[in-house]
């Protein structure tokens, strides 16, 4: 039998963090639950919610984490996210030379890079790689993800599921660091992620 999910499967499955895309890449096959007729693929829960742990156990240790997102649907919880976790993020556009260029004025030693979409994040992430940064990623059934440390295979493009996704990790990262003893200490609610019902 297979252990308990982080959140029950129907709030997983309502959340449509499990939603790919008619694309997909041959690296991402091996998230795919199966491609429904009409040619949608269906990432697989149980794998989402085992790198949601893997990726809080090792976020849980470090300090400078540097969260990223251009998309619009996630910004409002990456930032509460990086409040949260004590993590910076830089929202939007990411000025080159962030983690390459010690001169930069808001040059950033990070310890990891988390990244929400790949292809949208595309700068960070090759600076992250020429600065030998481990690399996490929200990666969909369309990303490449050559380079990428650590994939969370989920939907990246829904507001809810990266919502959920996020909430549910910033969760686990205090469990893991001991800042709360269970889920129900945990006070951060879905809403203040951004989530609107």
């Amino acid at each position: 039998m297979s252990k308990e999910l982080l959140i029950p499967r129907d709030q997983y499955l309502a959340s449509g963090i499990h939603i790919g895309m008619k694309q997909r890449t041959a690296q991402m096959k091996d998230f795919i639950y199966q491609v429904r007729p009409d040619g949608l693929a269906v990432l697989d829960v149980n794998k989402i919610d085992n790198r949601i742990r893997v990726t809080a156990k090792f976020l849980a240790r470090l300090k400078n984490v540097l969260v990223v997102s251009r998309r619009s649907a996630a910004q409002e919880a990456v930032e509460k996210f990086g409040e949260v976790i004590g993590a910076k993020t830089i929202l939007g556009r990411f000025m080159p030379g962030t983690l390459t260029n010690p001169n930069y004025k808001n040059y950033f030693e990070a310890d990891a890079v988390f990244v929400m979409d790949p292809l949208n994040d595309i700068q960070s992430l090759k600076e992250a790689v020429s600065a030998r940064i481990p690399v996490i990623a929200v990666a969909d059934t369309i990303n490449e993800i050559r380079n990428i440390d650590l994939v969370i295979p989920a939907n990246n493009k829904g507001k809810k599921s990266l919502v959920t996704l996020l909430w549910l990790l910033a969760r686990e990262i205090a469990k893991a660091r001991g800042t709360v003893k269970s889920d129900e200490e945990f006070s951060f609610k879905l809403a203040d992620f951004g989530l609107t019902e």
